[in-house]
Formats: C-alpha cells, sequence, structure tokens
C-alpha cells in the first residue's frame, strides 16, 4: 500500500482535469493505497514569490498544509491542462511557493549542486490539451510537463511516467472519455 497525494493544477474544480484525477483516485482506493487530494483552486495563497529567494516569505496554511503531504506522500500525481506550452499561473505559483529551499533542496557550503530533499518520492505527470498529441511531437514535445519533469527531479522525486491527453476541446464522445479513464486507471501505481 502506498500514500498518494493527487494535485489538481486546473483552476477549475468542476474541470475535465477534476475528473480524470477522480478517476485516479476511485483506483488507487480500490488498490488499497491512501490517497490525499490538492484543488489548487480551491486553496488559498499569493502565487507570488515576491522577493525570489532573497526573503523568507510567510507560508499560507494551505501551504503549509501542502508541504506536510508532500513529505507524507509515496507518490504524487499531478494532473493539469497544458496552457500556452506550460502550466497554468496557479500550478506554477504552487511550485514556486511550495517547492522551496529548506524544504524541496538546499545547497551546502557553496556547492552548485543541490542536496535533493524529496529523494524517494516518485510522480505521475498527466496532462490535457486541445491540441491533438500530434502537435507536440511536431513541436518537439510536451513543454509544460517537461519543465515539472526537471523541477521535480531537481528536488529528488523520479517522474515514472508522463502523459498527454489531447485533442480535448469541447464535448468529449464518451467512448474517447471512457478511453482516457481506462489509461488513467492503468496508470495507477501498485
Amino acid at each position: 500500500m502506498k500514500k498518494i497525494l493527487l494535485v489538481l493544477g486546473h483552476p477549475n474544480t468542476n474541470s475535465l482535469n477534476r475528473d480524470l484525477l477522480e478517476s485516479y483516485y476511485q483506483s488507487a482506493l480500490k488498490r488499497g493505497h491512501e490517497v490525499r487530494k490538492i484543488f489548487l483552486g480551491e486553496i488559498n495563497f499569493n502565487l507570488n514569490l515576491k522577493e525570489g529567494y532573497n526573503e523568507v516569505q510567510e507560508l499560507e496554511p494551505d501551504l503549509k498544509k501542502a508541504q506536510e503531504d508532500i513529505l507524507w506522500a509515496d507518490h504524487l500525481v499531478f494532473v493539469f491542462p497544458i496552457w500556452w506550452y506550460n502550466l497554468p499561473a496557479v500550478f506554477k505559483g504552487f511550485i514556486d511557493r511550495v517547492f522551496l529551499p529548506g524544504f524541496a533542496f538546499k545547497f551546502e557550503n557553496n556547492s552548485s549542486i543541490p542536496d535533493k530533499l524529496l529523494t524517494g518520492k516518485t510522480a505521475d505527470i498527466i496532462c490535457t490539451s486541445g491540441a491533438p498529441k500530434i502537435y507536440y511531437f511536431i513541436k518537439g514535445g510536451n513543454s509544460g510537463a517537461k519543465i515539472l519533469k526537471n523541477t521535480l527531479n531537481f528536488c529528488g522525486i523520479k517522474v515514472r511516467r508522463k502523459i498527454l491527453l489531447g485533442s480535448i476541446s469541447g464535448e468529449l464522445k464518451a467512448e474517447k472519455l471512457d478511453k482516457y479513464h481506462n489509461i488513467i486507471q492503468k496508470m495507477v501505481i501498485k
């Protein structure tokens, strides 16, 4: 049994992304895992890391809880849409404010190589896009997932899988939605 943290990176908690996250959640529970969820559209925090790392910015209670949940988890799952080839602003702000020096990484003795403080954890990345998958193949890949993977690796989190579910704009036909649910359910860590 694993401890899994699901993070919804879409600001709208009534989105397709939420539906996909809930599909993962139900499958994980059926397999006996402990699961917690964070919906970034429902927590309260300032997205802006105003002073960068030059000054400590007090964490809001929701971000302190998020850090506790990250430390608790063995496996993290991030579900978010690709907007302008990147993460939604609320998700980027969450990463900036939560994955801080001293929590996610640190540099010792003026070393240029970080100590990865979240080593031992794994993650899955699930992205959605209105554009078809072939578009990202032509453009050189899913830059949003690459950015997140690099950030997680910097902190010691090993990304197991990253998937892109494309052509999701408008109403999805039932068979396509079922296909996406099956993909998500098969991703659940054993």
